[in-house]
């Protein structure tokens, strides 16, 4: 009787199914790069409207104020989601991180940007910060010890060669300040950008951009006193909808959507997504600025597109 029993029990662990929950698991995990790589298409159309919103605000505002009001009016609108969430205050750990957001998303991207945009076109501006992905990858790469596969790369380099390309094209072969101011900024913001998305896999990414903020609002603020006393302003309604939107919709809503997307699909893949961001702000920089676009326009956009296919499709 023991004998059966036990061949009993042992037939009956071996046609146990599984648990209800185990199909599940991987079910939930696939909607996670999707869900990811959806917020940092949002985070880039978002970003695409950024110069030409900076050019209507630079019609009210000084460069340095519009910098300095836009960084205090975010920090406000993150102060009240993280107050109304009782967000409680980051680890130790992780200021220097967020500082290292602050100093490149907050502060430093949108203040060479603006400068730039004060002696270069909108386009030509948005064709420079393509090299943003690139950027980011490589600093990634570095920061983390990732290293991404060789078509990855080869696509990655092949669409900032493109972009560069039509850059050099646009410019005729000069080197501006402008385009000095550009570079600056695609070094810290890929080095915001970075440190973001490595915090944004410990923490809600919108609690990264909320924090970075706050942390620059002593600067922010500083620094609105004393440009707006220097700087004249001169409201008009192509003003106010740009500082409101660098302010609530790139500064914030942008940078929230896409560390979250970066948190899903990684810092390298997310970055490649920036590709289409130029070509986005030469379509926004003609319909709202009335800027003229060259024939060159179209061949890039066809040739990222076709890389930022390449890049998502390797394997990273």
């Amino acid at each position: 009787m023991r004998a059966q029993s036990s061949a009993t029990a042992r037939t009956t662990k071996a046609v146990t199914p599984p648990p209800a929950s185990t199909p599940a698991g991987p079910t939930s995990t696939d909607t996670r790069p999707r869900s990811g790589t959806a917020l940092a298409l949002l985070g880039v159309f978002c970003f695409s409207l950024t110069f030409p919103s900076t050019v209507w605000g630079l019609e009210s505002f000084g460069p340095w104020s519009l910098v300095a009001v836009r960084g205090v009016l975010a920090a406000a609108v993150a102060g009240v989601f993280l107050l109304a969430q009782r967000v409680p205050l980051p680890e130790r750990r992780h200021w220097a991180g967020l500082a290292v957001v602050g100093g490149g998303v907050v502060i430093g991207f949108p203040l060479l940007t603006t400068l730039a945009l004060g002696t270069s076109s909108t386009a030509h501006a948005a064709v420079v910060v393509g090299l943003l992905p690139l950027t980011t990858a490589t600093l990634a790469a570095l920061r983390t010890g990732h290293r991404p596969s060789r078509t990855f790369w080869t696509a990655a380099v092949a669409g900032a060669a493109v972009v560069a390309a039509f850059t050099w094209q646009q410019s005729g072969g000069a080197v501006s300040t402008g385009d000095l101011y550009l570079f600056g900024a695609l070094l810290v913001c890929a080095a915001g950008y970075t440190e973001g998305g490595r915090l944004a896999a410990l923490m809600p990414g919108w609690q990264v951009v909320g924090w970075a903020l706050v942390l620059c609002l002593p600067v922010t603020v500083a620094g609105s006193v004393v440009a707006l006393s220097l700087e004249p302003v001169r409201w008009s309604p192509h003003g106010a909808v740009g500082l409101a939107w660098v302010a609530a919709g790139s500064t914030f809503l942008g940078l929230y959507v896409w560390y979250r997307g970066m948190a899903g699909i990684g810092v390298a893949r997310a970055s490649q997504l920036q590709l289409a961001q130029p070509l986005l702000t030469l379509v926004w920089s003609f319909w709202l600025l009335g800027e003229e676009l060259t024939w060159a326009a179209p061949l890039a956009a066809t040739s990222v597109l076709v890389c930022i296919a390449v890049t998502q499709r390797a394997r990273t």
